[in-house]
C-alpha cells in the first residue's frame, strides 16, 4: 500500500480554534493522518461532509458544539457513509453522554484530559482495531450494568451464551465465571468466542455497544 492509499484523511469539529490548532500539531507528528479541513459547528461540518464523504475517513468532534451536537453529526455521518470513523473527543464523561455516542454508533470515545501520546495510540488502535475509548469510560458502563439484568434477548443466544454475556459484561474472568457457572474456562472461551462471532464484536467494549444497542440492558 503506498504512502497515498494508507493516508487517514481527518475533519476536526470543534467550537475552540486552541483545541483544533493543538489536535493539528499533535497529528502532524505522525504522517498517517492528514487534516483536510476543520470546523467550527456541526453545521459546518456536514457542509462539508455532505457535498463529498469520500474525502474524509475520520471525524474527531466534541459533543458539545453551538447548534446540533457532535451526537447528532455523528448519528448523520454514520447514515451518510458508514465508511467514515467517528472519534468523540470531550470532557462529558458521564454514562449518558457515552450511551448516547455508542447508540449513535461512534467508534470512540476519548476524554480531553488524554496527553499527545495516548491520544495518538488511541487514534491508531480507531484505525487498526476498530474502536477506541478512554480508561475512563468503560468502568462506567460497568458501573451501570452492576446495577442492572440482562432482559431476554431477541437475538439467537442460547440460556449459556446469555449467561456467559451477562458475566462478561460485569468484568469478571473467564476462570471466575467458570467457578460462578460450575463449567470449565475452556467451556467459557468457547461461549466467549461464539458471542463474538454471533454479535460481530471484537472486544468486550464490542459486546458492550452490542447489548446496548439491542435493549439487552436496562439500564435507567
Amino acid at each position: 500500500m503506498s504512502e497515498i492509499e494508507s493516508n487517514i484523511n481527518v475533519l476536526i469539529v470543534d467550537d475552540h480554534q486552541i483545541v483544533i490548532d493543538g489536535i493539528i500539531s499533535m497529528l502532524s507528528t505522525n504522517k498517517r493522518f492528514v487534516v483536510k479541513n476543520f470546523a467550527h459547528t456541526a453545521e459546518e461540518a456536514w457542509a462539508l461532509i455532505s457535498v463529498n464523504s469520500h474525502d474524509y475517513d475520520l471525524v474527531i468532534t466534541d459533543i458539545s458544539l453551538a447548534g446540533k451536537t457532535g451526537i447528532r453529526l455523528c448519528r448523520e455521518v454514520k447514515n451518510l457513509d458508514h465508511r467514515i470513523k467517528v472519534l468523540i473527543l470531550t470532557m462529558h464523561n458521564d454514562v449518558a453522554c457515552v450511551k448516547e455516542a455508542l447508540a449513535c454508533e461512534a467508534d470512540g470515545y476519548l476524554l480531553k484530559n488524554n496527553g499527545r501520546d495516548d491520544f495518538l495510540r488511541a487514534l491508531d488502535s480507531l484505525i487498526e482495531r476498530g474502536s477506541c475509548f478512554s480508561h475512563e469510560i468503560v468502568p462506567l458502563l460497568y458501573q451501570e450494568v452492576n446495577q442492572s439484568r440482562l432482559k431476554q434477548p431477541d437475538v439467537k443466544l442460547t440460556h449459556r451464551e446469555q449467561e456467559v454475556l451477562e458475566l462478561i459484561l460485569l468484568e469478571l474472568t473467564s476462570r471466575e465465571i467458570a467457578e460462578k457457572l460450575f463449567i470449565s474456562k475452556q467451556t467459557v472461551d468457547s461461549h466467549r468466542i461464539s458471542l463474538m462471532e454471533k454479535t460481530g464484536s471484537k472486544s468486550v467494549v464490542g459486546l458492550i455497544k452490542y447489548a446496548l444497542r439491542n435493549h439487552l440492558i436496562d439500564i435507567n
